[in-house]
């Protein structure tokens, strides 16, 4: 039965929501307890898109996203909400350190986003040579920078601290936040609290140590408030589906139904589901759009004056990841194993010419999950280098237990691996994000009863998907409000 015949008899609304992934499951975990009906499109053959969980040596191991902020409401509030408050564990150590010039360092206490506050601390670490030091404390004594238009990291960090500090420090970070590159990435959309403190700052310097707490000497910085779900982070999606049917049982999830054509209808929109030759027709008094760049651009090509979106989202690229898991014995590493190191993460510059561009260790991050074995994460896949995902799973599991021992000394074979590729994981903030963002908004808000919400839009983060699918389920349930408004007929003056 199409939607709209089930509609006309009870006139409950229909929202059809695009894309099973975390964005999508989160908007109809919103809406579960309002009075409208909804269905979840998907066109892959499960839910949670990145968020996947899997055994790696008898334990549960995430293969994509593994954590969020804990300490913040809009990232934690749905978790929360779906009841699984209990089951939020926290990390056991959060310092990550840096692979450079040849040996793992400890990054600068005092830094944002690998943007140095202290120069001191900067020269104690090693990471930089000393002509990079050097060249960094320059920020301290430059002019200001003025800023009329939106930069690339590379860019505005480089002008101030040099090329060291761009390379070895802050573009590690953005490998390992969005896979991308500091001459492509935007210093507005990706390090948007300093971009912001810069401002008011006459250094970048003192705009980044605005942003972290002042340390009494030899103190350590607080540790990130960072968490997991017990049972892997991939374990989200199933509890999402199944508190929302609890609340609304009417809501319908369905997997392997690719959404080919999106179009207005007389009342709402017409949503064209399956292969062409045997296509179905769904109607929807709402849509919500929760799908990467390239899917929802081709769904709003057919939809008059939604230009400007689809110009705004063809300018979107995205950048492919590769995890690669290994087990090892405990004994296979120097000491009898990871703990110890006061890290449980550390990342390599691309100036060190390695495929490895992060590694976390996986049971000193996570204390409940360690045992007889430690388990190591290991990242590949920068913007542009598709060709990673393209190796065998063999070649990947040889290139990333060989650097991992040049950097830990862990010796023998693992006992057990897994490759997960990820296309098109992680969507890249590049010059102008932020206006190709408002772009995208602007246009779809002229559109009755349609909204998108997912990772290109305010951040990369589970946590920060999950907070743009409320903010798409709030502008349909506005525009569904104003609806029934119209189409309630006015008492007569009496």
């Amino acid at each position: 039965m199409a939607g709209s015949e089930r509609d006309q008899v009870t006139g409950t609304p229909h929202v059809v929501v695009v894309g099973g992934g975390i964005a999508g499951l989160s908007a109809a975990f919103h809406l579960r307890n309002e009075p409208v009906r909804v269905t979840v499109l998907e066109g892959s053959d499960r839910f949670g898109g990145k968020l996947k969980v899997s055994e790696v040596a008898g334990v549960a191991v995430d293969e994509g996203a593994e954590s969020l902020y804990a300490n913040r409401r809009r990232t934690t509030g749905l978790i929360k909400d779906a009841g699984l408050g209990e089951r939020i564990l926290p990390a056991g150590v959060t310092a990550s350190a840096i692979w450079s010039r040849g040996v793992i360092r400890n990054q600068p206490d005092r830094q944002f986003m690998g943007v140095p506050c202290d120069m001191e601390d900067l020269a104690r670490s090693g990471v930089l040579s000393e002509e990079g030091v050097e060249r960094a404390r320059q920020d301290l004594f430059l002019p200001s920078f003025d800023r009329d238009a939106d930069v690339s990291v590379a860019d505005y960090v480089g002008g101030r601290f040099g090329k060291e500090v761009v390379d070895r420090l802050v573009e590690p970070f953005l490998a390992g936040v969005f896979s991308g590159r500091a001459e492509d990435l935007s210093f507005e959309a990706t390090l948007t609290p300093l971009a912001k403190a810069s401002l008011r700052q006459a250094s970048l310097a003192e705009a980044a140590g605005a942003l972290v707490p002042v340390l009494a000497p030899g103190e350590k910085p607080p540790p990130v408030s960072v968490a997991t779900l017990e049972g892997g982070f991939g374990s989200l999606p199933e509890a999402v589906v199944r508190e929302t049917l609890a609340a609304a049982p009417g809501t319908v999830f369905r997997t392997g139904a690719p959404v080919r054509e999106l179009a207005r209808s007389a009342d709402g929109w017409r949503i064209t589901v399956g292969p062409a030759g045997s296509p179905e027709l769904i109607e929807a008094d709402a849509v919500v759009i929760a799908t990467p760049a390239g899917p929802a651009g081709g769904l709003l090509g057919g939809v008059p004056g939604a230009g400007a979106a689809v110009a705004a989202l063809d300018e979107v690229r995205y950048a492919g990841v590769v995890v690669v898991t290994l087990a090892y014995p405990k004994s296979a590493f120097p000491g009898g194993g990871l703990s110890g190191r006061g890290y449980s993460a550390y990342r390599v510059p691309a100036v060190e010419g390695k495929l490895v561009k992060e590694v976390t260790f996986t049971t000193v991050k996570w204390p409940h999950l360690a045992g007889e074995v430690e388990i190591v994460r290991c990242f590949l896949g920068r913007f542009g280098e598709d060709r990673v995902l393209e190796r065998d799973d063999a070649s990947l599991v040889a290139v990333a237990a060989a650097e991992l021992a040049g950097a830990t000394g862990v010796r023998g074979v693992p006992v057990e691996s897994r490759v997960s590729r990820w296309q098109d994981a992680l969507p890249q903030y590049t010059v102008g994000h932020l206006d190709r963002v408002d772009r995208i908004r602007a246009s779809v808000a002229t559109q009755p009863g349609l909204a998108v919400c997912g990772a290109l839009y305010d951040g990369v983060g589970v946590g920060v998907c999950m907070a743009t699918a409320r903010k798409a389920v709030g502008e349909v349930l506005s525009w569904l409000a104003k609806k029934g408004d119209a189409a309630r007929p006015v008492a007569a003056a009496v």
